[in-house]
This record gives structure tokens, C-alpha cells and sequence, in this order.
């Protein structure tokens, strides 16, 4: 495995590794675990060549203190790739992937303006500045992301949409799991031994409103989920909708969409935690 950190020469690498086959890119923000490695092994057996880019990126967090505190592992991040057999791991510094300031402003409609749209301000055009700066380095066959992520898929789709990514495949991946239940992140480092004893509750919940939702309706399944998951101690449901798949728009019943998903966002402590469950009625 090669590390590489500037953008002429990933281009240089991958011109050279197109001109083989295909490409596929893992786009991450280090801090890896097994979720960025189920990715990358999806990425190892369809692709020819795998690039995974190792970048906190600054314009996506309107959170000072949440970038300040990101984790990050580069010396072990590296490690784990090499032993992923990963081909280039693209770790750059700020000013590689940012020369100038990116001031684009895109315009990336319902999809980016509910939930985290509405919750982090500017978090998602910064998803788009970086990911789209990604896309034009590598040009890759194939880009992987993971569904812990969910709504951020749709806007990576949009983004693609606008800017002309006509032949890149965006592929999601399930999202992967602890033995306990809770999704994987790179925050899940940051929670307190009794926080992390409780936050499993998120997932062991969206899992039961699956049953509840069979004579349940809506919002009654929405008001149990948050319900039940703040009576555990150090939690707070920020937001639960319950939204279409493909708008990411809430609906009122479940009449409403073919593919209705529970997106949640909860506090424990400090930490934000992220997840999602797909109904089937």
C-alpha cells in the first residue's frame, strides 16, 4: 500500500491504475473501524484498484468543539489499511485539499433540508464540497458509503447529480454493527463505560417499533421510539423522523411511502449518535 498526500500525484497513480481497470474509493474521515472495513472489502472484490481517503474535512462541521475533538488515528488507520489490502491511501492536509477557500454553494434541495439539513446548518454543502472534490481527484468507478449515513447518501446522490457524475457508481453498504447492536462510528470512542452500556438501547429500540408499527400508527411509533429511548439515563432523542427513502421527506402515514425509513439522532451525553431502520409494512 502506497500513501500518498498530495492531489498531483493521486491523479498520476490513478491514471495509471484506469488505464488496468476499474477504480473504487472509500471515502472516510479516519478513526476506522470494522464499518469503514466492510466498505473497503465490498470496494477489494469489485474493483481492481481501492483507494480509501483519510480526511477530517473542516467545511462540514458547524460544530467548532466536534472538530476539535474528531478522532484521529492516522498511524493506526494506516495499519488497518495496509492490512485491507488497500492499494493508496489518500491522507492529505487541509491546505492539499483546500488552496483556496471553497466558497461553492450547492444547491442540493429537500433532500439536504430536513433532519441533519435542518439540525447542522451547512454541514451538508460541506458533504458536498469535499466528496465532490474526491470524485474529481480520483475519478473513480465506484464510491462507498456507508447506510449508518443515510440521509448524507441522498445528497452525495444530488451532488453527483449536479455535477455530472455520470458514470461513477455511488454504492451503499448495510450498516455494521457492534455484537451489542450499536452502529459502528468513529464516536462511539468518546462515550463514558455507562454511556456506552446504554446507547445499544437506540438500535434495540428502532428494531421493537418494527413490531409496535404493526398496529401502531405513525406518530404513534414515532412518539414511542423517542419515548422509550429518553428514559434511559445520559439519553435525548434529538430528532426521530420517519421519511421516505428516496425524498427523504417525513410522511404522515404509512400509506404515505413504498419505503419508509426511521432516521434518529440521540444524545448520549455529549455524544451525537446517529442510526436508522428501514420499515417493511
Amino acid at each position: 500500500m502506497e500513501i500518498i498526500r498530495t492531489v498531483a500525484e493521486l491523479k498520476a497513480k490513478l491514471d495509471d491504475a484506469r488505464a488496468r481497470g476499474s477504480v473504487g474509493l472509500v471515502p472516510t474521515m479516519g478513526a476506522l473501524h470494522a464499518g469503514h472495513l466492510s466498505l473497503i472489502e465490498r470496494a477489494r472484490k469489485e474493483n481492481d484498484t481501492v483507494v480509501v481517503s483519510v480526511f477530517v474535512n473542516p467545511t462540514q462541521f458547524n460544530n467548532p468543539t466536534d472538530l476539535a475533538t474528531y478522532p484521529r488515528t492516522e498511524e493506526a488507520d494506516a495499519a488497518l489499511l495496509e492490512g485491507a489490502g488497500v492499494d493508496y491511501a489518500f491522507i492529505p492536509s487541509v491546505d492539499e485539499v483546500y488552496p483556496e477557500p471553497d466558497t461553492r454553494v450547492f444547491d442540493l434541495g429537500p433532500v439536504a433540508e430536513v433532519m441533519e439539513g435542518a439540525m447542522r446548518p451547512g454541514h451538508f454543502n460541506g458533504v458536498a464540497q469535499v466528496v465532490s472534490k474526491l470524485f474529481r481527484f480520483t475519478e473513480p468507478t465506484r464510491a462507498y458509503f456507508g447506510e449508518k449515513d443515510f440521509q448524507q447518501i441522498a445528497v452525495i446522490r444530488k451532488m453527483a447529480e449536479i455535477e455530472g457524475f455520470k458514470n461513477l457508481e455511488i454504492v451503499d453498504c448495510p450498516i455494521k454493527r457492534e455484537a451489542d447492536g450499536l452502529a459502528l462510528s468513529s464516536r462511539n470512542v468518546r462515550l463514558s463505560a455507562e454511556q456506552r452500556s446504554v446507547a445499544p438501547a437506540i438500535a434495540m429500540t428502532l428494531r421493537a417499533s418494527l413490531i409496535k408499527a404493526r398496529d401502531m400508527s405513525l406518530a404513534e411509533t414515532k412518539q414511542w421510539v423517542i419515548d422509550t429511548i429518553n428514559r434511559y439515563p445520559f439519553m435525548q432523542v434529538e430528532y426521530y423522523e420517519i421519511v421516505d427513502a428516496l425524498t427523504m421527506q417525513p410522511i404522515a402515514e404509512w400509506s404515505d411511502s413504498e419505503r419508509p425509513v426511521g432516521c434518529i439522532t440521540v444524545f448520549c451525553g455529549d455524544v451525537r449518535l446517529i442510526d436508522n431502520i428501514k420499515y417493511s409494512l
